[in-house]
């Protein structure tokens, strides 16, 4: 006898709310699918845009933008909140740009920040090679080597071998759903939720 479609797909919700995943983090991860429907340039070049709610537009942006319109989804806007956190503690931020004040433009797009404001208001979560500890709608955080850091959102789909995960990040390619998980070294995993 055959199982119906739908009762797995339930059982599959159970075994996600089980381990510790809310529907806000399903929701997150769902929205960050959603961005790969849209066709984005990789762009990193410094735009002045709007507050709060900017983004750059909408054919354009980098692996930070992933996360800030995949939250914006959710009703989080990741500029107001990180710029707010910058306004208020400003020395606790990386100053690798010799910014003397927080700009509203730009602070909320660099990796660095955002991990610092996830480690100060989110959740730290285990680094590890353990593909099970990574959840749709975690953030996650690589060492590309150089110095240069990227970051992605976790999702509900599936690596082929059904053994991970998978990504929605922009690494140059667009908005992109990938099998990215242990591609680079891991340096920060973190939930957020307001």
């Amino acid at each position: 006898m055959k199982t119906p479609h739908f009762f797995l797909l339930f059982l599959f919700s159970l075994c996600l709310v089980a381990s510790g995943q809310s529907d806000f983090f399903l929701h997150l991860g769902d929205s960050a699918l959603s961005l790969t429907q849209q066709t984005v340039t990789y762009d990193p070049q410094y735009v002045v845009i709007g507050y709060p709610g900017g983004d750059v537009p909408q054919d354009k942006g980098v692996c930070t933008d992933v996360v800030i319109r995949a939250y914006r989804k959710t009703g989080i806007d990741l500029q107001k909140e990180v710029h707010e956190d910058m306004q208020r503690s400003f020395k606790e931020y990386p100053n690798l740009w010799g910014l003397r004040k927080p700009d509203k433009n730009i602070d909320h797009r660099r990796v660095p920040n955002l991990m610092v404001f996830f480690k100060r208001h989110g959740t730290v979560k285990k680094i590890t090679g353990n593909p099970a500890d990574y959840q749709p709608g975690d953030i996650i955080c690589w060492d590309l080597g150089g110095g240069i850091t990227h970051i992605g959102i976790v999702v509900n789909k599936r690596s082929p071998d059904h053994k991970r995960f998978l990504i929605v990040h922009n690494i140059g390619a667009g908005q992109v759903l990938e099998d990215f998980l242990f591609n680079y070294k891991i340096i920060g995993h973190y939930t957020y939720r307001k």
